[in-house]
């Protein structure tokens, strides 16, 4: 194969986060596309659905393009020296280091967020800079190697950006067509900003507990200051 990609795997992973790009870097000919996980056992997504690596953090070889995609699973990701080892590893050959979502703080956690512009779901944007990252509220957020997707269904518009990267702009709109990507959501209600009061403050509630935890885990590995919220 012509190009490598690797997409990581692991338990309560956003599967969205993972599958939007999956579905648009494998209709890239020529490609091949991996799923990575510790190893080659079926893996649980946050949402129920399961999947099954086709490579191990030993067994996977070099990869072109290394992507974390996030979920609920990144608090445990983010202690777990043998992922970020492998992430590191992979990163020093790989033509771009990519995530989508909280998988951003999984490569922060790695190291290699450090003076970076990224960005991530809006629930963590704020966590970014204990990695010494600079923080950018968009969908897709380039910095030289690195590219980082926002929330969830931001993935499919980083793997577009990733396609006309390393293909061609005229490949990646092709797969856009292909997937007849043409977002007109019904309600106006997918950012914090936009979205209605109560919508939002349900939200936070829903992922206070996870926020919660995230920010002792990002502040014990950091030793840095980190936002403190009060949504539950």
């Amino acid at each position: 194969m012509s190009l490598r990609i690797g997409i990581l795997v692991f338990p309560k992973v956003q599967q969205l986060d993972l599958t939007g790009p999956f579905e648009v870097f494998a209709l890239v000919p020529d490609a091949e596309v991996l799923l990575v996980g510790a190893d080659l056992e079926p893996v649980t997504t946050a949402t129920g659905l399961v999947l099954i690596p086709t490579a191990t953090h030993a067994s996977c070889p070099p990869l072109d393009i290394v992507c974390v995609p996030g979920g609920v699973g990144v608090n445990a990701l983010l202690r777990d020296e043998a992922t970020l080892a492998f992430l590191r590893g992979q990163a020093e050959r790989a033509r771009f280091v990519t995530s989508v979502c909280t998988g951003a703080l999984v490569l922060g956690a790695a190291g290699l967020l450090e003076g970076k512009r990224a960005t991530t779901h809006w629930a963590a944007l704020d966590l970014l800079p204990a990695f010494g990252a600079t923080p950018v509220a968009e969908r897709v957020v380039r910095d030289g190697s690195l590219i980082t997707g926002g929330g969830v269904t931001a993935g499919i518009d980083f793997a577009l950006t990733v396609v006309a990267e390393i293909a061609s702009r005229e490949l990646a709109e092709a797969i856009q067509l292909n997937l007849e990507y043409a977002p007109a959501p019904p309600f106006a209600a997918g950012t914090p900003e936009t979205a209605p009061a109560e919508v939002l403050a349900a939200t936070r509630r829903r992922l206070a507990a996870s926020r919660s935890e995230r920010e002792v885990i990002v502040s014990g590995i950091t030793g840095a200051s980190v936002p403190r919220t009060d949504w539950a």
